[in-house]
């Protein structure tokens, strides 16, 4: 399994199989399957072709799962829906997290919790 996780996190994000330079100097990419109009290659000047991979590179420090609407960080509604109830919450909304003690708040979730969501 060590070997199979290795080979995925090191293979190429383009196959290099179906890339190619033609004589006149353009990238050829040939694609896995046509498109409907019968388009079996596509051709790009190399700065284009590079700029197109560099747009795949996520940019540091950036998380690649952005949350929206309810489980958005900063949602006044996040709290009622995660299981954490993390979130902001309004202050004297008398919520029922409100009656446990910061260190039932705090406690980490057992064995049992943990395998259940997984």
């Amino acid at each position: 399994k060590l070997e199979r996780l290795c080979r995925y996190i090191s293979r190429p994000a383009v196959s290099e199989k179906r890339l190619s330079l033609t004589n006149s100097g353009l990238v050829r990419y040939q694609l896995k399957t046509p498109y409907r109009d019968g388009t079996t290659h596509i051709f790009f000047e190399p700065l284009d072709f590079l700029a197109r991979l560099a747009a795949l590179v996520p940019r540091p420090r950036v998380n690649l799962t952005r949350f929206h609407g309810v489980f958005a960080p900063n949602n006044k509604l996040r709290a009622q829906v995660t299981p954490a109830k993390r979130g902001r919450r309004r202050h004297g909304s008398g919520t029922e997290s409100d009656d446990k003690t910061p260190a039932e708040r705090h406690v980490a979730m057992t064995w049992a919790q943990r395998l259940k969501r997984v």
